[in-house]
Formats: structure tokens, sequence, C-alpha cells
């Protein structure tokens, strides 16, 4: 059965992994610059100083903090209920990844002021605001978050 030492070790490969891309892409990638990967899919380099799709982007600076400890906080939060609920699988890998991919961005927080960005998905000329593989990680955890919840309500509904 997995134990939460388990769960903070895969929550810091998603780190590892967030990390390696970014470097990779800060590396290669000159900031605006666009590579053209598919017809719906390009590697640019930003930086987002907000949160998801820019929110408070536009602020002085305050949010870059802001951010930082929210992301903290959770984290923290996330690493109790890891704890509480390590045999749980489902609940466990959703709040591992939220986790993951939530430091992830802490690190670029504390270390460039902003987030680095750099996936971005297009069609018939609409963009999908930047994002980067820490992004990919809440998202997914996000939605294992619901599915799991759905789960729960119905066995306790069956029940």
């Amino acid at each position: 059965m997995p134990k939460a030492a388990h769960w903070y070790g895969l929550a810091g490969l998603v780190i590892v992994l967030d990390q390696i891309s970014k470097w990779v892409v800060l590396e290669n990638i000159r900031f605006g610059e666009t590579i053209y990967v598919a017809p719906f899919w390009n590697w640019v380099l930003t930086f987002n100083p907000g949160a998801a799709f820019s929110f408070l982007a536009d602020q002085p600076g305050w949010q870059r903090w802001f951010f930082a400890l929210l992301a903290l906080a959770v984290s923290g939060w996330i690493a109790v209920m890891l704890r509480q609920h390590s045999q749980q699988k489902l609940l466990s890998l959703a709040l591992t990844l939220v986790m993951g991919g939530a430091l992830g961005n802490v690190i670029d927080r504390i270390r460039f002021g902003a987030v680095v960005d750099f996936i971005q998905w297009h069609a018939a000329g609409f963009y999908w605001p930047a994002f980067n593989v820490a992004d990919s990680a809440i998202t997914v955890g996000a939605i294992l978050l619901v599915v799991e919840q759905l789960t729960v309500a119905k066995q306790k509904e069956n029940s």
C-alpha cells in the first residue's frame, strides 16, 4: 500500500520534469519566439507574472508573493491530506499532481518573478494561453479530483 512518502516522491518527479522542461526552453527559445510544431501547437517562451490565464498579471508585483504563498499553503495542506489519505489512490494521485505543479510554479516565481510558460495550442485562429508542465499537472489533478468526488458520491448513493 502506498505511503505518503511515495506520493511526495511523485510530486518531486513532477517538479523535476517541470523544471527540466523549462530549463530546456530557456536554453533554446528566445523570449517571444514562436516555433511551429504542428497545425495546432507551437513552442513559445513567455513569462506570466499572474495566475491562470494571466489573472492579475498587470499588477505591480505583489501578486508574485501572493501566489507563491498561496501555493505553499495549499501544498502544505495537501501534504497533510496525503498523510491522512495515502491509501486512497485516486485522491492521492490527484492531490500529488496539484502539489507538484503548484511547487514547480513557485520555483519560477521565486527565481524569475513570473512563471515560465512555453506550450501554446491553437485552432482556427484562436490561441489558448501558453502553459507549462506544472500547469498541466495541476489541470489533470483537478480533473481527477472531480472524478474522485463523483465516484465517492455515486458509491455513497448506491450504498
